[in-house]
């Protein structure tokens, strides 16, 4: 482990799924921001497809174009291939073997939908996809939302296999906003002190995510700093992320997630992801 902190950013997209910039652009962002790894995550549904997620017949694609960028900035800077490999039970799953073909540095396992029979929504589309959701498929009870993403959450924790967890308590992005639900509600952190529980016996790593704070939906990286802290009694490492869909915002509001896993109690972070493992640095 470096005992000094090592600026990276393990949670990039482009414009091979719904980012705004190139893989180059980024890579010469990053560059100039001083960045020592950058990770490349496109959305992905594989070998499905929805809008927002990279289409099956760019794959190939995509991974030559990474591939190019890691050979042409040797000796600038450290570029990962990863995806961001969604859970949509029955349909697909953030899975090392269902991506063995592509031969990824590592995978962010992250839900974005939540499921019924009679349909599905996502949670982070917008605020009134989510709150016709809410209304919709619950009647308004988000305690029974919220169980339900959770639970799904868990269910890709006990059938996936990736590395990275991402945004864990993505139900939040639009609250501060659009208040839904109190976060201080003994209920919510209940299930927060229980999914700790349930990412640190998966044993992987999970991020601290600051992409609704470029994006204006919040003031603090997600997760909180109460599910951070249960984070962390639990033993759960962590990455700092910018879940970045343009190159400006490759390492928004980086101080403060710094800050942010210092009084949560963390004195490293993971900067690095291959397939040999984590590597740690100081914060």
């Amino acid at each position: 482990m470096s005992k000094e902190y090592i600026k990276s950013n393990l949670h990039t997209h482009s414009t091979f799924c719904d980012g705004k910039s190139s893989p180059e652009e980024n890579v010469l962002a990053a560059i100039q921001k001083e960045i020592k790894v950058l990770g490349f995550t496109s959305h992905s549904m594989y070998p499905f497809w929805t809008e927002s997620n990279m289409k099956p017949e760019n794959f190939n694609s995509y991974c030559e174009e990474i591939h190019r960028l890691q050979k042409k900035y040797e000796g600038q800077i450290s570029i990962r291939l990863g995806f961001e490999a969604d859970f949509f039970p029955g349909v697909t799953l953030p899975h090392h073997d269902n991506y063995a073909q592509f031969k990824p540095d590592y995978l962010i396992g992250s839900l974005h939908y939540i499921f019924q029979r009679s349909g599905s929504f996502g949670v982070d589309n917008t605020p009134e996809i989510w709150a016709e959701g809410a209304r919709k498929f619950y009647g308004g009870d988000m305690k029974a939302l919220i169980g339900d993403y959770f639970a799904l959450q868990k269910e890709m924790l006990a059938l996936g296999k990736f590395d990275l967890l991402g945004h864990p308590d993505l139900v939040r992005k639009f609250n501060e906003k659009y208040p839904l639900f109190d976060e201080e509600a003994g209920w919510y952190k209940d299930y927060l002190c229980d999914m700790a529980k349930a990412i640190a016996k998966w044993g992987g790593a999970t991020e601290i995510n600051t992409g609704a704070i470029s994006r204006k939906w919040l003031t603090k990286p997600y997760p909180s700093l109460y599910f951070l802290e249960k984070l962390h009694e639990a033993g759960v490492p962590i990455a700092i992320t910018a879940d970045a869909h343009s190159a400006e915002n490759l390492d928004c509001a980086f101080d403060q997630a710094r800050l942010l896993a210092k009084k949560a109690g963390y004195t490293e972070i993971i900067y690095d992801i291959d397939r040999t493992g984590y590597k740690f640095c100081g914060l």
